[in-house]
């Protein structure tokens, strides 16, 4: 597929996968007129790629861990460095802090939007409403 189709399918513009292919967190073949042909999997590396950069990982730390998350019942990550190993802890740990901060916020909206909710649609036979 093109780059627009893949950016479209992937709600991406066609610069972002560009940057993602200059980082080699992405790999597209060239037809022979020098277009990006980009196989269907990609769709999914790129919501994948999107999603470990929304949750906080730079992209140097995806390059890293990207071949390990294709097929996670067979990891092989020969060259993992007790540096890298304590960055994917810490970056763990992070996301967890996060995860639980948002719960929070979630929560608390969800909670506000009920209470707004109710008052501005109490249920029948509440009395907030005067009868006719």
């Amino acid at each position: 597929m093109r780059i627009g189709e893949l950016a479209r399918l992937t709600e991406s513009t066609p610069r972002l996968l560009r940057y993602y292919e200059k980082q080699g967190l992405i790999t597209p073949r060239r037809e022979a007129n020098g277009y990006r042909d980009y196989d269907d999997y990609l769709v999914d590396r790129v919501l994948q790629i999107r999603g470990l950069l929304d949750a906080g990982l730079p992209t140097r730390v995806i390059k890293q861990i990207l071949p390990c998350l294709d097929a996670p019942r067979t990891i092989h990550f020969a060259d993992a460095t007790p540096e890298m190993l304590d960055t994917l802890e810490c970056e763990t740990e992070r996301m967890t802090r996060r995860i639980q901060c948002l719960t929070r916020n979630r929560d608390a909206i969800m909670d506000y939007l009920s209470v707004v909710r109710e008052l501005a649609c109490p249920p029948a036979g509440t009395g907030s409403t005067p009868p006719a």
